[in-house]
């Protein structure tokens, strides 16, 4: 899918027949033009860099909900725990009281 095209411009200017034969001017242009290809490769890498990004935010905000789950959880662990130290500090007091 080559879209490469030239194109060649050529002129000639000769001279009378009675003058003598001069060096005739010659003119050559050539136009190329690239193909699409440069802008395909930058197209995958932005591609790339966007997909990129948006695994590098999820994977922040992944850690951010871990550690407020395991705050949580620690806060439950400690509830649980003064619960058990509170149990046993009444059980205690039953005993002692009887």
């Amino acid at each position: 899918m080559s879209d490469e095209r030239d194109r060649v411009t050529e002129t000639r200017t000769t001279e009378p027949a009675d003058t003598p034969p001069a060096q005739p001017t010659h003119t050559t242009v050539i136009e190329r033009r690239g193909g699409g290809g440069g802008m395909l490769i930058g197209l995958a890498v932005l591609i790339v860099v966007l997909v990129g990004a948006y695994f590098l935010f999820n994977q922040s905000r992944n850690d951010n909900l871990q550690t407020e789950a395991v705050t949580t959880a620690a806060d439950k662990v400690g509830d649980a725990a003064k619960q058990v130290g509170d149990s046993a500090e009444q059980a205690a007091e039953s005993v002692t009281n009887q």
